[in-house]
Order: C-alpha cells, then structure tokens, then sequence
C-alpha cells in the first residue's frame, strides 16, 4: 500500500453582490467570494490537497480561470472531478483535515452540513472530513474582512 499526503491553501476576497459559498454550502452573508469558480475556497483548498498528494500539479492547472467551461461553476463539481483524476492513478481517500479562516460570518454551526455535502461529494463517509473554524484576532486580510482563506490537509492511498 501506498500513503502519501497533501497540503491546500486558497484565498479569495470578499465583496458584495456575491454569494458565499463554503464547503459547499450557501452561507447567509452580506458579502461573498470573488473568484471565476463560485470560489468556495475550502472545495478549492481541498482539490488542491488531493491534487498534490497524488502528484497531480493544482487546480489552476486542470481548472484554469480563463477557461469559459469553469466560469460561475459550483465548486463541489470540481471537487468532484478532481476525486475522479486522482482516481486515474489508483488513490483513495483516507482523510481530510481542514480550516477556514474568517473573522465573519460565525461558522460552527454549518460545519455539519459541509461535512456531509462534502463527504458526499467525495464518496467518503463524513467521518473522514475535519473541519475547523478560525479568525486571525481582527489581524490582516482576513481580520479586516476583506477575504477568507483556507487550508486542508489530506491523506490518500492506493
């Protein structure tokens, strides 16, 4: 058996007259993230995970934002797909271990709901998804608001 692991980051700013959409869900919000994609930066902190731990370049590479196919695209399509490249070279899902980054809005209480759409999405149980929540104190980009970032880290194997 093969194991190798996987670490993502994304960031996008937040502006208004956008959606939020984060781990695959709408979130209720006065702002949304600004991006080709619906940029729900935690789908794309996790492909990007997947991607590199199964030596598979990033997101940009295989979903790049010039290309008029991803444009406005629900990111769990994404997601999708990007199970499906690392499935060509014969990995699986072990784990998932993530974290948003955001001073607003509060996020406990939709961590739930990601897990499952998540887990779902990835044919996954939802046990297999961590998802954390946390602000930088009011400190830089994110502490004023102006973006939210995030960071998954993933085990596969084969």
């Amino acid at each position: 058996m093969k194991i190798r692991t996987g670490f993502g980051f994304d960031v996008h700013r937040l502006v208004e007259d956008r959606d939020l959409w984060l781990g695959g869900i709408k979130i209720e919000h006065t702002m949304g993230l600004l991006g080709h994609s619906d940029a729900d930066v935690l789908i794309h902190a996790i492909c990007d995970a997947l991607l590199g731990a199964a030596n598979m370049r990033d997101i940009g590479y295989h979903f790049p934002d010039t290309a008029g196919e991803f444009e406005n695209i629900d990111s769990k399509i994404l997601l999708k797909k990007t199970v499906a490249l690392i499935a060509t070279k014969g990995y699986t899902i072990g784990n998932i271990d993530a974290t948003v980054c955001a001073e607003r809005p509060k996020l406990k209480n939709h961590i739930p709901q990601m897990q499952q759409v998540l887990a779902e999405v990835m044919g996954i149980d939802a046990d297999d998804v961590s998802i954390k929540a946390t602000t930088t104190e009011k400190l830089g980009f994110t502490g004023r608001e102006e973006g939210i970032s995030a960071y998954a880290v993933v085990l596969i194997s084969k």
